[in-house]
C-alpha cells in the first residue's frame, strides 16, 4: 500500500482554528507587555495605580507566603542549632547579638540627651507606631532594593515613613495603596542615610550600593577615623528617621570612611513597625526647596523682594 503524500495529522478544521487562535492570543499577549512595560519605564508614576492595584490583590497571597517563609525559616534555625551546639545555645547567640545592639542604641540615645539638655527648652518624646505588620516580599533578585508590607493608606501608612524591625532601621516608605505599600530598602542604590558613630557621633552618610551592603561616607574627609565594628545609628538629620537607632557595623575600611553589614537584614526579617516622620516640617521645607522654581532674579515665584 502506498503512504500517503500528505503528512498533516488531520483535517480538523476547529483544530487548526485552535492551533491559529492561540498563536494569535500568545503573540497579543506578548506585544500588550512589551507595551506596558515601555510606558512604565517612559512614564513611571502614572503606572503606580496599576501597581498598587495589582499590590491589593497579591497582599493576601505574600502574607500566606511570608508566614511559610517564617516557619520554615525557623525550622531550619532550630536544626542547624542542634547540629552545631544545640537549640538553646542557637538563642543565646541571637538574644546576645541583640544585646548588643540595644546597648549600642541606648549609647547613642544617652549621647543624644546629653546633646539635647544642652540646647534650650528642646525633649526627646516617645514615639508611637503607626502599626505593626508583616514583611511580605523583597526584590532581592532585582537591580533595586525594594520591599512590600501589608498594610497601605487605609490604616495611615503615608510617603516617607521609616519602617524599623526589631534590630534597627529596615528602609523608609516609597509609595502606597489603599492595602499594600512598598518599601525602598537602605541597601537600594537611590537610598542616603545621614548617620553617626555611637561612640564619638562621628557623622556619616550610609549611601546603599545595591549588593546587601552600605558604604559609608565621611562628612569631613581626611584622616580617617574609623575601625572595623565600629556601629552606626541614625544621626536625625533629614527629618525621616529619630536619632539613635541602629543602622550598621563596619566590617571594611576605604579611604572616606568604610563598607558596613546592616544590623536589621531585610531578608531575616519577618514583622516591621511603622513610625510616622520623626519631623513632618523639616521633611516638608525640603521638599518645597527641591520643587519650587526661582524666577529670574534668583527668587521663589511669588515671594516678594526686598
Amino acid at each position: 500500500m502506498a503512504p500517503p503524500t500528505s503528512r498533516r495529522s488531520g483535517f480538523s478544521k476547529r483544530q487548526q482554528y485552535s492551533v491559529f487562535t492561540g498563536y494569535l492570543l500568545a503573540s497579543l499577549g506578548a506585544l500588550l507587555g512589551l507595551v506596558l512595560l515601555v510606558f512604565s519605564l517612559w512614564q513611571p508614576m502614572a503606572m503606580q495605580p496599576l501597581r498598587g492595584t495589582a499590590s491589593n490583590f497579591t497582599a493576601p497571597v505574600g502574607e500566606v507566603t511570608g508566614a511559610v517563609r517564617g516557619e520554615s525559616k525557623g525550622l531550619w534555625r532550630r536544626l542547624s542549632g542542634y547540629w552545631r551546639a544545640g537549640s538553646q545555645n542557637a538563642q543565646l547567640r541571637e538574644e546576645v547579638e541583640i544585646a548588643r545592639i540595644q546597648l549600642a542604641e541606648a549609647q547613642a540615645v544617652e549621647a543624644e540627651n546629653r546633646r539635647l539638655k544642652a540646647l534650650l527648652g528642646l525633649s526627646s518624646e516617645e514615639v508611637e507606631p503607626i502599626v505593626a505588620t508583616r514583611l511580605v516580599g523583597s526584590s532581592s533578585s532585582s537591580a533595586r532594593r525594594f520591599a512590600y508590607i501589608g498594610v497601605g493608606s487605609a490604616k495611615g501608612v503615608e510617603i516617607g515613613m521609616p519602617i524599623h524591625s526589631e534590630r534597627g532601621v529596615i528602609g523608609r516608605v516609597l509609595d502606597t495603596s489603599l492595602a499594600s505599600s512598598r518599601i525602598l530598602l537602605l541597601t537600594d542604590t537611590e537610598s542616603v542615610l545621614p548617620v553617626r558613630r555611637v561612640s564619638d557621633q562621628t557623622v556619616a552618610f550610609a549611601e546603599g550600593r545595591g549588593d546587601g551592603l552600605l558604604r559609608v561616607r565621611l562628612i569631613n574627609l581626611g584622616l580617617n577615623p574609623l575601625e572595623i565594628g565600629d556601629v552606626f545609628v541614625t544621626s536625625g538629620a533629614g527629618g525621616y528617621y529619630r536619632p539613635g537607632v541602629a543602622v550598621a557595623v563596619l566590617t571594611q575600611l576605604t579611604p572616606d570612611g568604610g563598607i558596613a553589614r546592616l544590623i536589621a537584614e531585610p531578608s531575616a526579617t519577618n514583622f516591621v513597625v511603622v513610625e510616622p516622620i520623626y519631623e513632618p516640617k523639616a521633611v516638608e521645607a525640603a521638599s518645597i526647596d527641591d520643587t519650587e522654581p526661582l524666577s529670574d532674579n534668583g527668587l521663589i515665584d511669588g515671594e516678594p523682594g526686598n
